[in-house]
């Protein structure tokens, strides 16, 4: 009876030893890559300021960059393990697809065909955003109807293009768009005088117009003819991957949450809190489960700080592009980030 007793006490603790080592994920292909090479390889945008543009100092700044430091911090407790490749909107999806980059943080739509017709899955969204219209003041418009017969400098390839053509035949306008292949070349055809209107994402038109030479002769109209969730991407095919980013997303809203900030999370380490000590991998195998170590958030954090300290270094209101929060708030203040809770 006791040797009946004490095998089957073996056996529970071999098989809870089993399940333990099964909690560890295996590497998957594209875990497998990165960690084989070293980086993180990450889409990015010729220049759009507050989420992708290169500072005087040759650093890759911006929401979107930060976005992907993260990641590579996630993974390889790196952030400095981030690299980019600059993409134009014609050519950053089939980069993804094709294996160029392993990650796509470049203020991207999310769309049903992007999603389900062109091999990639969208994580998480890091900005909810709407397409506007940037204006000279002189112009005397206040709203978009008022710009009919207008002339609109708009870029190829973009859901901005498409979304421009639905308004004006909604709204019985009549339009002349003028389309350019590069964000930066459609600005610098605006700024020119080369069309009456610039029209993109509301948050890109207050990017591009804080790099003006006289920002106030320009008006970003009120009017937001499109919703424009703003999403990480990844290849269709990898659910690790997929895991990794759209969790490392989730954190850093997470972290903002539970007050967790690049400042305190060495003290965080230390809270009572459940929530923290799992989001920081204090306790639990949150990250093992990915693949990852047990202090992936931390890692992330540490790295760049929580999303709201993100938003605020590089959209915020004490920034040349000074945006309020507005549905970029957590949803405790009206807005529309809101964690999945990490347990």
């Amino acid at each position: 009876m006791i040797t009946r007793t004490m095998a089957a006490a073996g056996l529970l603790l071999a098989l809870a030893g089993t399940a333990m080592a099964q909690s560890v994920a295996a590497p998957g292909p594209t875990l497998q890559a990165v960690r084989s090479r070293g980086t993180v390889l990450c889409g990015g945008h010729p220049g759009a300021p507050g989420f992708g543009v290169m500072d005087s100092r040759g650093i890759f700044t911006g929401l979107d960059a930060d976005t992907c430091r993260a990641v590579a911090a996630a993974v390889l407790g790196d952030a400095g393990a981030a690299r980019w490749t600059i993409l134009n909107s014609a050519s950053r999806m089939t980069a993804l697809q094709s294996g160029q980059i392993d990650v796509l943080p470049r203020s991207t739509t999310w769309t049903h065909s992007r999603d389900t017709a062109n091999g990639l899955n969208f994580t998480a969204v890091n900005f909810y955003d709407g397409q506007g219209f940037l204006v000279r003041r002189s112009l005397g418009v206040t709203r978009g109807v008022d710009l009919n017969g207008a002339s609109f400098c708009v870029t190829s390839g973009t859901t901005s293009e498409l979304n421009l053509a639905d308004w004006a035949r909604s709204n019985n306008v009549t339009i002349r768009p003028v389309v350019f292949e590069q964000n930066d070349e459609t600005r610098l055809a605006y700024q020119s005088g080369r069309c009456d209107v610039f029209t993109t994402d509301a948050s890109q038109l207050a990017g591009a117009r804080s790099a003006m030479q006289n920002p106030r002769e320009h008006v970003i109209l009120p009017d937001r003819i499109s919703k424009e969730p703003l999403a990480v991407a990844v290849r269709q095919g990898d659910d690790q991957w997929f895991d990794i980013v759209r969790w490392t997303v989730i954190a850093l809203i997470e972290a903002e949450e539970l007050g967790v900030t690049q400042a305190n999370v060495d003290q965080m380490l230390e809270s009572p809190r459940p929530d923290i000590r799992r989001l920081l991998g204090v306790t639990g195998d949150h990250g093992p489960f990915m693949g990852l170590d047990r202090r992936w958030a931390y890692n992330a954090i540490k790295a760049v700080g929580n999303y709201g300290e993100i938003f605020a270094r590089h959209l915020g209101e004490n920034t040349p592009i000074g945006l309020e929060r507005g549905l970029n708030d957590l949803w405790t203040r009206g807005g529309l980030m809101y964690a999945p809770p990490v347990r």
